[in-house]
């Protein structure tokens, strides 16, 4: 091996060591006053699904399209559906007829038993007088009787259309139901980041037909160590650089901040181990930004978030917040 050669593997080695040490040193030129920790742009993913099984009528979004709330993504087939809908109606165009001729048949049993009534009445003054015999008054009675249970059974009939009529309307709204929910729309406004299904496919009860991306809801992960991790709240200031953009800095903040720790045992009690806990902190950026920047999100990026850990501290001038011109 030649005298040059050493040179020159001498040399690489000087320079990787240099870089390692620069990368290395980066985030210790950082206050202590400021935490950082690794991690991906994530959000934020709602699975559009049916609630009914039947079959995908048609598509109206593609992969990658910008969606808005409650936007119409995709339509299932409803012509068995709007059958039955349409047989319900003629039930219950049966149930209010049946009501009506129920009713009037009430009407006319009512006019029977008053007369009934009154023929028993008179027949008992017959009697008393001595007129007519007690069997012809015995007649009158269960003839009067008679009147009173047809009456009485006419009103059931009443009540009994009145219950159809509230079982086809019944019916009814659940077919409608189930055809309002037939049209399938995103809760969410977004990026339509998958299709999961295709026109003329029949889907089972809680089938995905899409994934959409929420572009409003948009976090980092990272793990903060103990002496870190203590002195951190939900609502503290942070910041986001992404390895794609690091001339940018991303305003942010803490939205949850792990109970427990991760990597060791709980029941851990040495220094040495209590040292290497890490906590799990999630940094959300801010929504009504994210509005504004909503067709540049994009999940998966790696970056770095920052979090002050002290309110009253200054952040530093490489941290202050520098967004894209719109």
């Amino acid at each position: 091996m030649g005298y040059g050669y050493k040179v020159a593997i001498a040399l690489v080695v000087v320079i990787l060591a240099a870089l390692t040490w620069q990368l290395m040193s980066d985030g210790q030129n950082l206050p202590e006053h400021i935490a950082v920790g690794n991690g991906r742009i994530e959000a934020t993913e709602v699975d559009i699904a049916t609630r009914i099984p039947g079959r995908l009528e048609s598509f109206s979004v593609k992969e990658g399209d910008l969606v808005e709330a409650n936007q119409l993504l995709a339509v299932m087939d409803t012509d068995e559906l709007s059958a039955r809908l349409a047989a319900s109606e003629a039930n219950l165009h049966k149930a209010e007829q049946a009501q009506l001729l129920a009713e009037a048949v009430v009407a006319q049993r009512e006019s029977e038993q008053r007369y009934a009534r009154g023929e028993l009445g008179r027949m008992e003054t017959l009697v008393e007088r001595g007129h007519v015999s007690r069997e012809q008054l015995d007649r009158t009675r269960t003839a009067a009787e008679t009147a009173d249970a047809a009456l009485q059974a006419a009103r059931v009939q009443v009540a009994s259309a009145q219950a159809g009529i509230e079982a086809a309307r019944a019916a009814i709204r659940q077919i409608q139901t189930n055809i309002d929910d037939s049209q399938l729309s995103t809760p969410v406004g977004g990026r339509v980041l998958y299709r999961l299904a295709e026109p003329g496919e029949v889907l089972a009860a809680g089938g995905k037909v899409a994934t959409v991306l929420d572009v409003t809801d948009v976090y980092m992960t990272i793990f903060l160590p103990t002496s870190q991790a203590g002195r951190v709240r939900v609502g503290s200031d942070a910041r986001i650089i992404l390895d794609a953009l690091p001339d940018y800095v991303v305003p942010a903040e803490v939205s949850f901040v792990a109970a427990e720790a991760q990597f060791t045992p709980k029941s851990v009690e040495t220094r040495s181990e209590r040292e290497k806990l890490m906590f799990r902190v999630r940094i959300r950026i801010n929504p009504d930004l994210l509005k504004a920047y909503r067709d540049r999100v994009k999940t998966g990026v790696p970056g770095e978030a920052y979090v002050r850990l002290e309110e009253n501290q200054p952040w530093p001038e490489n941290l202050q917040v520098s967004l894209p011109n719109d």
